[in-house]
């Protein structure tokens, strides 16, 4: 049996993966009333292929707790959250978890760290907790690292077929978990040690993080100079070893936008271009400020109650909000001006997140009279025509109607 701790956006989905795989999996979560909601055959986010993948799952037997189980394999996926000041995770979740593990394991059960943790975070703090408990690591519990690599909206894919990397102190119990995974995982598993899992992950989402600042800071030399960063991009990629990603305004999420700064955190004399890549892609937010009012004057338009942002989670068709860029701007523009002026609009946010926040599309349109694209949702790809008559100003570079304004 398998008993998968924390059933949030990483460990429901990697539960039901490995429960529609012929694994027995209990998860476990503090959280009675999602527990509950699971217990009653509902997931609890929207996700692509996610409600199919949980029929096959509840076929499987998967079963959902508020109890820690006694088995031979844990999996935390615990939430490990940012502090924007000191820009380190706060591992409180993840300890309280390991230590409630400790609990009711048996002697030589494996624990597998899921949740998004800095370098030298299992050193830092789930060895200590272990040793202090009295427990022999090697012996009485192994310690493993198995970073998630998916990305919402696609998790459902990702699970199957990216490849994983499972950090270990003992390759056997590596090879264990390899075992496991591979019951559904079609990519290619790799097998190390805990510190280069851990240092791997962050790796990963800082390379990409750099390439969008790169990205975003040649955004605002072309705006400068008055050039068209997409047409430049464009032609630079057709180059074989170039890959420019797109500008935007800003990266959010719980994984680009984060990781790196642990590595400015723990590195500060030696993560500079990492440093400069997370305060390009940081200033981002208000770059697109500063656009709207330049937009807003060329326009001829005063009055901002009639500006509508469209999009407020971090990316595409997901209902995710973490570290959103629209957010950001709301919360710059209650700094700077005053809170709730501007129309937020978003299909795939059901709850009233901000204020003066619309939850019908054309209601939304008739009340502005300027659309800035933060999102570029599928649905509004399909009904681009809706802003024919608005003045927009277009951050992702999907809308071709004459007279659209971009970064």
């Amino acid at each position: 049996m398998i008993n998968i701790i924390g059933l949030g956006y990483i460990g429901l989905p990697t539960a039901l993966m490995f429960a529609s795989h012929g694994c027995e999996v209990v998860g476990t979560d503090y959280n009675h009333e999602l527990v509950a909601t699971l217990n009653a055959g509902h997931a609890t986010f929207e996700e692509k292929g996610l409600d199919e993948l949980f029929e096959k799952a509840l076929a499987g037997g998967i079963r959902f707790s508020t109890e820690y189980q006694k088995t031979d394999l844990y999996i935390i996926a615990v939430p490990t959250p940012y502090d924007n000041d000191s820009k380190k995770i706060d591992p409180s979740y993840m300890v309280s978890a390991v230590k409630s593990v400790m609990e009711v394991c048996p002697k030589g059960a494996v624990l597998v760290i899921e949740s998004t943790i800095s370098p030298g975070t299992i050193d830092k703090f789930v060895r200590p907790v272990v040793t202090e408990a009295g427990f022999t690591i090697g012996e009485d519990l192994h310690l493993v690292h198995a970073p998630e690599r998916i990305i919402p909206g696609n998790m459902v894919y990702e699970l199957e077929y990216n490849s994983r990397t499972i950090g270990a102190d003992d390759p056997a119990v590596g090879e264990k978990v390899k075992e496991a995974y591979a019951t559904f995982c079609k990519g290619e598993i790799v097998v190390t040690d805990i510190r280069t899992a851990e240092m791997t992950k962050v790796v990963e989402n800082t390379f990409r993080d750099i390439n969008i600042a790169f990205a975003n800071e040649l955004a605002k030399i072309c705006r400068s100079d008055n050039m068209d960063v997409y047409e430049i991009i464009r032609i630079a990629n057709k180059h074989p070893r170039v890959n420019i990603l797109s500008p935007g305004p800003g990266v959010g999420g719980h994984c680009i936008s984060v990781d790196p700064w642990f590595l400015v955190g723990d590195y500060p004399m030696l993560a500079k271009l990492i440093l400069c890549a997370r305060t390009t892609n940081d200033s981002m937010p208000d770059f697109v400020l500063e656009r709207i009012r330049t937009v807003m004057k060329e326009e001829g338009l005063t009055d901002l109650t009639r500006v509508g942002f469209y999009g407020l989670t971090y990316k595409e068709n997901v209902d995710d909000v973490r570290e959103s860029p629209t957010l950001q701007m709301l919360e710059s523009m209650e700094r700077h001006l005053a809170g709730g002026l501007v129309k937020v609009y978003d299909p795939w946010v059901k709850r009233d997140l901000v204020p003066n926040q619309y939850h019908n599309f054309d209601a939304f349109l008739n009340d502005v009279d300027m659309v800035v694209i933060l999102v570029g949702h599928s649905e509004l790809r399909e009904h681009m025509e809706k802003l024919q008559d608005k003045v927009v100003l277009d951050t992702r570079h999907i809308c071709f109607l004459p007279g659209t304004h971009r970064l």
